[in-house]
């Protein structure tokens, strides 16, 4: 505790004086750009990654970058999810898996999880990814089954996004996007869901039309 105390003061001392006139900006409302919903592990930081600053992001995290599928019950996420996309109007929502997600290595072995018994039903909402590496991964390492799952994973939380009501609606209207990530931790490197051809490409390649026009720009 001590250096994250010590942290609040260096902030407050040092860096919020260089960003007084954005933090006074961002006092009277927040308009972000995309929902980012991530895993809740400590070596994933969005904001770092995206090099984005406070009121660009509205960020969702749990262990596994999970999305339950929209049903009656008022759960964090699908709430989150709501007033993201139905108040906020957010254009964009990106579900990020990382490599070495603890998550989804206990997705691969539910069985492990006896003494979590949230954590076990919480990764029920990964099964059909874990289903699915089941089927197609014979003969992988574990290791390649677990990268296997983190991609998996991914598509299917996407999927999940698509069952929620606002999301829906506002991609038919063309307001609304969806994004599949895994960041790799060792090498800092992001792969993106291409949904033409199935696969994950790396991020340059997906968003290089995208890149070049905000490049063109500055």
């Amino acid at each position: 505790m001590n250096k994250i105390a010590a942290g609040v003061i260096k902030f407050q001392q040092e860096e919020f004086p260089k960003r007084h006139e954005l933090f006074a900006s961002l006092a009277h409302g927040q308009s972000p750009e995309a929902l980012f919903i991530a895993c809740s592990d400590s070596r994933v930081d969005p904001n770092l990654i995206t090099q984005t600053d406070p009121g660009e992001l509205f960020i969702c995290r749990n262990a596994g970058n999970i999305v339950p599928p929209h049903t009656n019950y008022t759960g964090a996420m699908t709430a989150a999810i709501e007033f993201a996309v139905g108040a906020l109007d957010v254009g964009h929502i990106i579900v990020c898996g990382h490599s070495q997600c603890g998550a989804m290595k206990g997705a691969m072995a539910p069985d492990d999880l006896v003494g979590l018994p949230h954590v076990k039903e919480w990764l029920g909402y990964a099964r059909a990814a874990t289903q699915t590496v089941e089927e197609t991964g014979q003969g992988l390492s574990d290791q390649e089954k677990l990268d296997m799952l983190i991609r998996q994973n991914v598509v299917l939380q996407m999927v999940h996004l698509r069952t929620h009501p606002y999301v829906v609606s506002r991609i038919h209207a063309g307001k609304l996007q969806i994004h599949g990530w895994v960041y790799d931790i060792a090498g800092g490197g992001v792969i993106v869901f291409d949904e033409e051809s199935g696969e994950f490409i790396p991020v340059a390649e997906r968003y290089r039309e995208t890149i070049a026009r905000a490049t063109a720009v500055k």
